[in-house]
């Protein structure tokens, strides 16, 4: 369940979405990310629905079914999608979904979600106990339960966890694992010891926190603004239904960014960001609740920098529309922010790209459109950059009018999909995710060089390596 995702091959040669965190599992293990590595995605709308993903694709209909009755349905996608990537393993097949380099994987690594031991949910959890099943029927499996040791409770979790278990899958598990401990490990004491006498499973680790790994949180914002050198200050602006924020976790090593939700937190702020959201009208009506609309507004009319992505550039355009109720309750139409000349309409299908985008390579100056000084436009800096994007949206955005903005950025059909306005060219939306993961997009907006994601992924790989072991890993896989 996430509103971080990323565009991947699919299904018949189609894209599909799978969540971001299994996007990164799959790059940190050189395979080339499939939707049959995160078969069901739930993308939450509200706190009582989600839209429901299967094998990549929006299912209508699953989401509005009450969550027991469509388990089985997607307990049989789950089953199929690991039925393909085991087959590939087991025949050595160079055609396994999702593998890069045109080999066939050596090992299927799970990750469940959720708890294991939710005995209310036993009968239906395919996501734990199901797949656990599935690869015992089909010869090996071995299990490890991860705690995260920084919330408390660690012992009395893998204690009780391992008592719920069903007793045909208490002896898959191979180990614990404590994750997140901050102090010193020999305090633990008599604790693991204890746990295996209790339970004949040996804690195989103590895996310290770390905060700056690199990587984005999953589901959350990363912590308070860090102080940087350059001094340059970016707000986010954490709406509740904000959608990919993982994008944003190279910009944190580049500038001082702070997560926004009142409109006094946007004072000072040198850049004012507003992301993907997952319901863009009802995050507009959210802005509006706070004043954060008028404060943003603000900031745009001052000449300083303003960048709507995805959802965040239907926000700034000067209408919405949704007659069929694609981004939620249906509506004819509604104001946006007016601070592009921009119309949205929502609509299925939703449209899917991965694929390099260019901004314009002469960026529009002063005079070119009225209305726009675009020579002195703060993100100039941006002309002629080619970078890898992708596109996760069912709102289609046109310029609309008599336009005061100008188009400058292009998808590689040549279409545009991003505009350039305000009263110094200060304000820049886009249809597209994946800006601040692009190293010379940071060198050229912050001037700063930031590790690259194979740096972080190494990194962990190291972490686990010195804490963990290898040895301990390479006989599980040979168990």
């Amino acid at each position: 369940m996430s509103n971080n995702a990323r565009v991947v091959q699919g299904l018949g040669g189609e894209l599909g979405e799978i969540g971001s965190a299994q996007y990164f599992q799959a790059l940190a293990a050189r395979a080339v990310p499939h939707v049959d590595m995160n078969p069901v995605l739930l993308k939450p709308e509200r706190d009582t629905a989600s839209q429901v993903l299967v094998q990549g694709r929006v299912v209508p209909e699953l989401g509005r079914q009450p969550w027991r009755e469509r388990s089985a349905v997607l307990a049989e996608a789950a089953r199929q999608s690991f039925d393909r990537l085991w087959d590939g393993l087991s025949n050595g097949s160079a055609g396994v979904p999702g593998h890069g380099r045109g080999e066939a994987p050596g090992l299927i690594v799970v990750e469940g979600a959720g708890s294991p031991a939710e005995i209310n949910l036993a009968a239906e959890d395919y996501v734990n106990l199901g797949v656990a099943r599935w690869a015992q029927a089909r010869g090996r499996c071995r299990a490890l339960l991860v705690s995260d040791i920084d919330r408390g409770g660690s012992f009395a979790h893998l204690y009780g966890t391992w008592a719920l278990l069903p007793a045909d899958l208490q002896p898959l598990l191979a180990g614990f694992v404590l994750n997140k401990f901050r102090g010193d490990p020999a305090l633990l004491a008599p604790g693991p010891q204890q746990l295996q006498g209790l339970t004949g499973v040996p804690l195989l680790g103590v895996l310290p926190m770390v905060r700056d790994h690199g990587l984005p949180e999953e589901d959350g914002q990363s912590g308070p603004a860090r102080v940087m050198p350059t001094g340059l200050t970016v707000a986010i602006v954490a709406t509740p239904h904000i959608s990919n924020l993982d994008e944003f976790q190279p910009l944190q090593a580049a500038a001082a960014v702070r997560w926004v939700r009142r409109a006094d937190e946007v004072d000072g702020a040198d850049w004012v960001v507003l992301p993907g959201s997952k319901q863009v009208s009802g995050d507009l009506a959210w802005l509006r609740a706070q004043g954060l609309d008028a404060a943003i507004v603000r900031h745009a009319q001052a000449g300083r920098p303003l960048l709507g992505v995805c959802g965040g550039l239907q926000m700034l355009g000067q209408q919405l529309a949704d007659p069929d109720g694609v981004d939620g309750e249906p509506f004819a139409q509604r104001d946006g922010l007016g601070l592009l000349p921009l119309a949205t309409r929502y609509g299925a299908p939703k449209r899917l790209r991965a694929e390099p985008v260019r901004f314009a390579a002469n960026w529009p100056g002063e005079g070119a459109v009225p209305g726009l000084q675009g020579g002195h436009s703060p993100w100039r800096a941006l002309a002629g950059l080619r970078w890898s994007a992708y596109e996760i949206r069912c709102g289609r955005t046109e310029a609309v009018g008599a336009s005061t903005a100008a188009p400058v950025l292009w998808d590689a059909q040549g279409q545009p999909i991003g505009w350039c306005g305000g009263p110094s060219g200060n304000v820049l939306g886009i249809a597209t995710h994946g800006l601040f993961e692009t190293a010379a997009a940071l060198r050229a907006l912050c001037g700063r060089q930031v590790r690259t994601l194979d740096d972080s992924l190494d990194g962990l790989a190291d972490l686990v390596e010195e804490h963990l072991g290898a040895a301990p890993l390479r006989a599980l896989i040979r168990c």
